[in-house]
């Protein structure tokens, strides 16, 4: 958010003084104005969400709580692996995912250490 409060006056700035040195009309700098203010929100809402992912990506997820789409991002996990760890819900445990057989031990060890068991 603070990003945005400094990027917007900034291009805001940038449209103006590009205004002053070409002659254009008030709509043509209302266009770009609106235009750059536009890109400025896009530019800050994808940088949240990368911030975003990169703080949830050093946490290990909670697969009593993840979504489907949280799960099936994990390596290896499918939509059916995603339904059978829904389906046993709650776990103690992690480890608990191979011994309910709610999959292999090859497919718990690519994601082990990026999940956890909170209740």
């Amino acid at each position: 958010m603070n990003s945005r409060r400094r990027i917007l006056p900034l291009l805001l700035l940038t449209a103006a003084l590009a205004a002053c040195t070409q002659k254009q009309t008030p709509q043509q700098i209302q266009q770009q104005t609106a235009k750059a203010t536009a890109e400025a929100k896009s530019d800050v809402k994808a940088i949240a969400e990368g911030i975003k992912e990169g703080w949830n990506r050093d946490r290990p997820l909670d697969i009593n709580s993840a979504t489907k789409a949280e799960l099936i991002s994990l390596p290896g996990v499918t939509t059916e692996d995603a339904d059978r760890v829904i389906a046993g819900r709650p776990y103690n445990e992690p480890g608990e995912l191979v011994t309910r057989h709610v999959m292999s031990k090859p497919e718990y060890d690519k994601i082990a250490d990026r999940i956890t068991a909170r209740r």
